[in-house]
Formats: C-alpha cells, structure tokens, sequence
C-alpha cells in the first residue's frame, strides 16, 4: 500500500507541473490572439518564437523519443514565459530588479543539467572514458556556450526588430552571463558529487528520473544491473 501511494503521488504531482506547463502555453496563445486585435505585430512575433520554444521539448520527445523530467521541462516553460512574455510584454525586467537574475540562474540550471545528461548517456553506456571532473567541466562549458547564444539572440532581436532586451547593454550582458555561469556551477559540483559519491540532491533524483523515463538510452547499464 505504501508503494502504491507513493507512485499515486507522484503522479499528481507530476501532473500538477504538466498542467502548469499548459496553463503558460495556454496564456500565450491568449496574448497572441490580443497582439492580433490590437495589431501589436513585433510582440506577436516575438511570443511567436517564444511560443515555439515552450513547444520544444514536446516536439523533442516527439520526434527523437527522449522523455525530459516534467520539473526541467517545467522550468524551462517557465524560463521562456518569464523572459520573452513577462519580461518584455509586461515589462517584468524594469518592474522587478531581480527578475533578469532569478531567470538566468533558472537556464544555468537547466542548461547545466542538459550538458551533464548527455555526457551522462555517453558515460553509462561506457561510450567514452572521462574522469567526472571532465565530465563537469564540459557541463559547465555547455551551458555557458548556450547562454552566450542566449545572449546573442538578445542582441539580433534589440538590433535588428528594435526590442530593449539587453536592456542596459554591456553591462546586462556581462551580469547575465556571470549569473548564467553561477548557475551551470552548480550543477556541475552536484553532478561531480553524484558521479563521485551517488548523492546530489536534487541533481540525482532528476538523473533517475532520466535514466527512469528513457531505458533505451541505458541499455548497459541495465545489464550491469
């Protein structure tokens, strides 16, 4: 009875953060469809796109079969509907002075554990050979690299559809890509202590998780089992 509850909750649980995951969706196709009636054209373009990437993971499990936690997908939702919608729709970044912070620790994190699982995968599978160390390290690297992309995206929208989202320029970047850094750190000494000494708090249960949802991906580790 007890392993049955526990299952029970976890489902509600994870059906809870799905149907938030929805709500955000649902909230910017409403915003979309006022853009149109209101014939603000560069806000409906940009939450076009932002419309796009909340579909992303989705469209990923979709098409190559790889099942992501419900809490990474739902931060990276959130990530998108914070920065693209609020911030700029309802101009949060201004409003909020730790709003741009609190979002970029968000995708530090998440591009962090991206990096780190798909290393994870090469490493369980006995793919490739690395010490954990620089197995974080191209965690790190990874997530740094896409939040320096991040940054340029920011860039060719303020220069070329006149949006504000580097906001104070230089300066915006640099406290960004700082922040962006803070966050993959994090999940690079998390995951060295998990490879290190199977714990890590949050990081494991996200790692089981994977390796949980998707045990295609770890055949031999399975067999080794």
């Amino acid at each position: 009875m007890k392993i049955s509850v526990a299952k029970n909750s976890d489902e509600v649980f994870n059906n809870v953060q799905l149907y938030i995951s929805h709500l955000f969706r649902i909230a910017l196709i409403i915003a979309m469809c006022l853009d149109v009636y209101f014939g603000r054209w560069m806000l409906l373009f940009l939450n076009c796109i932002a419309l796009f990437l909340m579909f992303l993971p989705a469209i990923i499990e979709h098409n190559y079969k790889i099942t992501l936690p419900i809490e990474l997908e739902l931060l990276f939702v959130f990530f998108i509907f914070g920065s693209m919608f609020l911030g700029e729709t309802f101009d949060y970044y201004h409003k909020f002075w730790w709003w741009d912070v609190m979002l970029h620790c968000i995708s530090g994190l998440i591009l962090g554990y991206i990096g780190f699982i798909i290393l994870y995968v090469f490493y369980s599978e006995k793919l490739i050979k690395a010490r954990p160390f620089l197995l974080v390290m191209f965690s790190f690297s990874f997530a740094v690299a896409l939040g320096t992309i991040w940054e340029i995206f920011e860039f060719f929208m303020d220069n070329t559809f006149g949006f504000n989202m580097q906001k104070s320029g230089l300066v915006d970047t640099m406290w960004d890509l700082i922040i962006d850094c803070l966050g993959a750190f994090v999940v690079s000494l998390f995951g060295y202590i998990y490879l290190k000494y199977h714990k890590g708090w949050f990081l494991k249960d996200l790692i089981l998780k994977f390796v949980r949802n998707n045990p295609n991906m770890f055949v031999y580790k399975q067999q080794s089992n």
